[in-house]
């Protein structure tokens, strides 16, 4: 009995020291985390998407806890109203973050590159792209099994059964950039809505020369550097064949697009232009001729 005491005894005291010792280790090594993490990450829309640059919500919180400004911070679900949230929560200003939109940059419909090849595997751009060219011979182009689609957490892409091409809305893109690391040929990329969600895209990738690249594709960029030089404002510049515009220089004259032979660039959300018609004289600038004929020789000698 005495045994089974002292047992009992000795295993209590050393539980009894070893939760001291615990308390003592915590108090000591203890970190104080900022009671507003909580309430902002409350405030945040909880999508853990890692379009902010942050690998949740949570990390989010705690970046705006400890900054001194909020600038360079932004929550591209929640947007303006969740940042102002989230300003007032933290006694600082909120920095207005320019709206951006995922743009895709290929225009190669079934149409204009036909199929060369019948893929038999499984359904993975990823897949797809780490074994041959594709389908098609466009080695730059879309490859259309929608790992953006699958990537993105918004509803905001589909793949268009016509074209083959993934399709954005607007509406519902949040700019989170989820698509734009899916894809593995680089071909999405956030941009600047723009004044009325107007911009200019290239909507090509295709590094090959003019003459590869068109016989891949019909509406392919050929590298040709018109709208290179018809820019008025030094926004676009050809690179490695393809032209590409810097939407932070772009002033939306649309003169690009014009100039352009194969159609590769596309004018997003504008009105359509107003057909050009020939001038004409009108009708009371133009002279009244009359014809008088000459009187016969009959009638001169009468």
């Amino acid at each position: 009995m005495n045994l089974i005491v002292i047992a009992l005894l000795v295993l209590g005291i050393t539980g009894l020291l070893a939760a001291v010792l615990l308390y003592l280790v915590a108090q000591k090594f203890k970190v104080e985390e900022d009671p507003r993490i909580d309430e902002v990450q409350a405030v945040l829309p909880g999508a853990n998407c890692g379009g902010c640059g942050f690998a949740g919500c949570r990390n989010m919180a705690e970046a705006c806890c400890k900054a001194t400004s909020l600038e360079g911070l932004n929550c591209p679900v929640g947007g303006a109203e969740v940042m102002a949230q989230v300003s007032q929560i933290l006694g600082m200003e909120a920095v207005a973050a320019t709206p951006k939109v995922a743009v895709l940059r290929c225009n190669g419909t079934c149409e204009a590159r036909p199929k060369t090849s019948r893929y038999d595997g499984v359904h993975s751009c990823t897949i797809k792209n780490s074994l041959y060219v594709g389908e098609t011979n466009c080695p730059f182009g879309c490859l259309g099994d929608g790992d953006c689609v699958a990537a993105c957490q918004f509803d905001a892409i589909h793949i268009n059964p016509e074209t083959g091409l993934p399709e954005i809305d607007e509406d519902k893109c949040t700019s989170c950039g989820k698509c734009v690391a899916t894809c593995p040929r680089h071909l999405l990329e956030l941009r600047n809505k723009g004044p009325k969600s107007r911009r200019m895209v290239v909507a090509c990738s295709n590094k090959d020369k003019g003459a590869i690249a068109r016989k891949a594709c019909k509406n392919a960029c050929i590298g040709c550097g018109k709208c290179e030089k018809i820019c008025p404002f030094d926004a676009v510049h050809v690179t490695d064949n393809v032209a590409y515009i810097d939407y932070e220089k772009c002033r939306l004259c649309r003169k690009c697009e014009s100039e352009c032979p194969t159609g590769a660039i596309h004018a997003v959300n504008f009105p359509p232009r107003k057909p050009v018609q020939e001038a004409t004289a009108p009708a009371s600038n133009q002279p009244n001729v009359t014809k008088v004929e000459e009187p016969k020789k009959e009638e001169a000698q009468a």
